[in-house]
């Protein structure tokens, strides 16, 4: 069932959605929290997919607030709220609503929703693309218990990382985050099936693929260990290796699909890591509505370490070419002479300890 409400405001929504219940014999409101996504009418359709998707697992009403921009001076003077309201089988498990606004209502997108959440119920605002880098100060992610963004879906995922690392707030995620929660948990599986100590790690896939730093940075901040940040073709993430005392561990998925689990002494295993799609990544944010601390600690020493890596990578071409200069250019005592050595023995050295 769908209902078309143009020039519209949000009683008369709140309305619809009454008398929209009331013919379909639903009186009573099943759900169990408010969705609200923030997006673009290019990404409208994707979304609103995946939300519905996954209402099935967690009834709720779903808010599309879609900010359409003015091509002239006179429309941007306008004020117009267009509404959509779907229920029934258009709206899967729960209720949908889309928000179009024009002109200066978009400035005030909040005072539109208000009116139109669940009372008593949790509110998860969703970003797919164009999050804000602070989402606790939008005016929009101050009504949520939750605020998702996506670091893929930006321009530069790894400085929308590091940015994000100040800004960070209780309740604040992202679905780069989400994305790597099997690596994870297959990880920290392998780790107990042996008593060793991990010596170092390296993370490989996608250049510019936040999910593999966050998953490097994960890894540094629980296991204190160096990490590198090797590029792969992809897809995503490709191969995670740990280096241990007692031998390696690696877990290798080059196609994106089927990946194979290997520990010293022990037979390889195949284990099933497909790439989730994004309704899937949903339903699991929205499984805990609590502050995710373990995101908030890689964010906050992951980062940090993963950028001394990254400096002592690049700093390292420049010192090993000076090294290899200096005793063909100067005509140094032999006592410098026999210092250089040494020093060259120290520099692999240094440069493992920062990665």
């Amino acid at each position: 069932m769908k209902t078309d409400l143009t020039d519209t405001t949000s009683s008369k929504i709140n309305k619809a959605l009454v008398l929209g219940r009331r013919a379909l014999g639903t009186p009573a409101i099943g759900m169990v929290l408010t969705l609200v996504i923030v997006t673009d009418e290019e990404n409208a359709y994707d979304a609103l997919k995946a939300a519905n998707e996954a209402s099935r697992e967690h009834p709720s009403r779903t808010l599309v607030v879609i900010k359409r921009a003015a091509r002239s001076a006179r429309d941007r003077a306008k004020a117009r709220l267009d509404a959509e309201v779907r229920l029934g089988a258009d709206a899967s498990t729960g209720e949908t609503v889309v928000l179009r606004l024009y002109g200066e209502v978009i400035d005030h997108a909040q005072s539109v929703v208000l009116p139109l959440l669940l009372p008593d119920a949790p509110v998860v605002v969703w970003w797919p693309v164009n999050a804000p880098t602070d989402p606790t100060n939008d005016p929009l992610g101050a009504l949520a218990q939750r605020r998702v963004t996506d670091a893929y879906a930006c321009e530069q995922p790894i400085e929308e990382l590091a940015a994000r690392t100040g800004a960070y707030t209780p309740g604040d995620t992202d679905l780069a985050w989400t994305r790597i929660t099997p690596w994870r948990s297959m990880l920290a599986a392998a780790l107990d099936q042996v008593e060793c100590q991990v010596q170092s790690a390296e993370v490989e896939g996608e250049e510019l693929n936040p999910s593999v730093e966050l998953l490097a940075m994960w890894l540094a901040d629980r296991l204190n260990v160096p990490v590198n940040r090797l590029v792969s073709a992809g897809p995503g993430l490709t191969s995670v290796r740990l280096e241990s005392d007692c031998g390696p561990i690696v877990l290798d998925r080059p196609d994106g699909s089927l990946a194979t689990l290997s520990i010293e002494g022990q037979p390889d295993r195949a284990v099933a890591l497909k790439r989730r799609e994004t309704a899937e990544l949903i339903a699991e944010e929205l499984r805990r509505l609590d502050p995710d601390d373990t995101y908030a600690s890689t964010l906050r020493v992951g980062v940090a370490r993963l950028g001394e890596g990254r400096a002592a990578n690049s700093s390292a071409p420049a010192k090993a070419a000076s090294a290899a200069e200096a005793p063909a250019t100067a005509d140094a005592p032999a006592e410098a002479e026999a210092k250089a050595p040494a020093a060259a023995k120290k520099a692999p050295v240094k440069k493992a300890a920062s990665k």
